[in-house]
């Protein structure tokens, strides 16, 4: 006979050791801890100079495939230095040389925030089963309420799964203002959802999932700047009411993800009013502000910028301001969304939909009657109006957590140092013949370029490339140039020299239809200086010299 296997009871009490302890118990906290230490530790062992953890790695997922789950447990020490190694050849975001999205370092703060919910699992269905981790969620979404100028005892939100959750909520919402009782009776007739041109995909993707069709959105045309076309937005919403359509939602970009596009959130809600009065609307077209990246400038809406008293440099003074000229605009729209997970130094995935008005709330309230085994106790039942029934606290502890950290003066200079290290490498870019700033107008802390050879003249080149057809193939021979500049650049920087930054196939569509492709820097990291500044253009021309050299050989 073969040996006899373990009994159950052993192997439960074996895994008891994997679970913090119900009650305290000092010697198992300390083992508790010092488990996370050593996941530290060998986090640590992988960073080097580059800015990623361990090398680059090919992505094996035929091996993931063929995975399996084992007979019998593992331990946890293991296990850890298994969940350890997934992180090799991930990138550090918080490494100054790493500007390729609008992703930040997190703040030890916010770390501490998600991780302590994940020990104890509130549920933010309701207070039944979060107790304060609501208060937390309540008092995060106070906050943002007030700080991006509603009025905080009116307003109301609640966290969710993303930024395109943030949008689905508002849109939702709006759907049921334009045509009541959809939520019971589904999507009928054909509403629109109207944005511009430069706003996020997520505005498609919104559509299909509420059943709108992705043929349902309208887009806008936008300026050179990537805003919204406030004489084109009036027509394209004056032809959708004379046809009878409804409007299920304008969105206003607040900080579009290329290039910090700004949309005119004062002219958007002024034509929204005139039209509702003008064709008797039974109903007023909701706006909703995706601010998702550009919420964090409302810390400026009450700066000084004439006294500075924070001393930032007259550049980067230029372009707050010219951020907060339209950020300041936030209370004017119904909702909006905020993600704390980008510019406000959080983890995956805090993320808060927020409306001016709590009461729009009931729009998507549910009967009482669907949930008769939840909701027994408490005073906060978010679950009866949520998409999600299980929502975590990670998000808003997360978020409570940089928001107590930072203060506005905090996240007023974190921001100030992003901008000036990006109106650095702006000027010096838009000082170099071989070099052109494509988003000149907007003001945030992303910088989208292209790369020309020698003999180009960048001081009208690139404008007649965006408008005029005859210089189709001069165009589409230099967005393959700069294709190939980001791939130099690219492998340098995972070899550990230079920067890591990214590119966009689409920065526009030039007036005769063909996309220009960009190069894009979007500093994030409260570690950047001038020197990574200077890295990115060393780079630059050393993938330049290294391009040039391969053309040479090949002709």
């Amino acid at each position: 006979m073969g040996a006899m296997s373990e009994r159950y009871e052993d192997i439960v009490a074996a895994l008891r050791q994997a679970f913090p302890q119900p009650v305290s118990d000092r010697v198992h906290d300390a083992y508790f801890v010092f488990s996370f230490l050593r996941a530290l530790d060998r986090v640590d062992a992988m960073k080097s100079q580059a800015p990623m953890l361990g090398k680059p790695e090919e992505l094996d997922y035929e091996a993931a495939r063929r995975s399996r789950i084992a007979e019998a447990p593992a331990s946890l020490e293991q296990v850890s230095e298994q969940l350890v190694d997934y992180l090799s050849g991930m990138f550090i975001w918080g490494h100054p040389k790493a500007q390729i999205n609008v992703v930040p370092s997190s703040s030890i703060p916010s770390i501490i925030g998600g991780l302590l919910p994940s020990i104890y699992n509130p549920n933010l269905a309701s207070d039944e089963s979060s107790r304060r981790v609501a208060v937390a969620e309540v008092e995060a979404v106070s906050m943002a309420a007030d700080l991006v100028g509603y009025d905080a005892g009116r307003a109301g939100g609640v966290f969710t799964f993303g930024g395109t959750g943030t949008l689905l909520y508002g849109v939702k919402i709006g759907l049921e203002k334009a045509c009541p009782g959809t939520r019971r009776k589904g999507v009928s007739g054909s509403a629109a959802l109207v944005c511009s041109e430069q706003a996020h995909y997520a505005c498609h993707s919104v559509a299909n999932w509420l059943g709108l069709g992705e043929e349902a959105v309208i887009q806008v045309p936008t300026t050179d700047d990537n805003e919204i076309v406030p004489c084109l937005l009036e027509s394209q919403l004056r032809d959708l009411l004379k046809d009878g359509r409804r409007i299920a939602a304008i969105v206003a970009t607040m900080g579009t993800t290329d290039a910090f596009g700004l949309d005119d959130l004062k002219a958007v809600c002024g034509i929204r009013d005139e039209l509702a009065h003008a064709f008797s609307l039974d109903y007023t077209p909701h706006v909703h502000a995706d601010a998702v990246i550009g919420w964090a400038w409302s810390v400026f809406n009450d700066y000084d910028f004439d006294e500075n008293p924070l001393g930032f440099r007259h550049r980067t003074l230029r372009a707050l301001a010219g951020a907060s000229r339209r950020i300041r605009e936030l209370g004017r729209s119904d909702s909006l969304g905020i993600d704390f997970h980008k510019t406000g130094f959080a983890p995956y995935v805090s993320s808060a939909f927020v409306c001016r008005d709590a009461a729009d709330l009931k729009l998507i309230t549910r009967d009482p009657r669907a949930t008769p085994y939840l909701f027994q106790s408490g005073q906060y039942h978010p679950g009866r109006w949520t998409l999600e029934t299980t929502r975590s606290g990670f998000g808003p502890m997360a978020a409570i957590a940089n928001l107590r950290l930072f203060g506005r003066d905090g996240l007023r200079s974190l921001l100030g140092h992003l901008v000036t290290m990006a109106e650095a490498l702006r000027e010096h870019l838009e000082g170099h013949q071989a070099t052109h700033v494509m988003n000149r107008g907007n003001f945030g802390t992303v910088t989208l370029f292209r790369v020309y050879p020698e003999g180009v003249d960048t001081f009208t080149v690139p404008d007649r490339e965006l408008r005029d057809p005859r210089y189709r193939e001069q165009l589409l021979a230099h967005n393959a140039y700069n294709r190939r500049i980001y791939e130099l650049m690219q492998a340098e920087a995972l070899s550990g020299e230079g920067v890591v930054i990214s590119l966009t196939d689409c920065y526009r569509e030039t007036e005769y239809g063909e996309p220009v492709v960009a190069l894009k820097s979007y500093i994030t990291s409260p570690f950047s200086d001038e020197r990574y500044v200077d890295a990115v253009l060393e780079s630059i021309w050393r993938a330049r010299d290294k391009l040039a050299a391969e053309e040479s050989t090949q002709t």
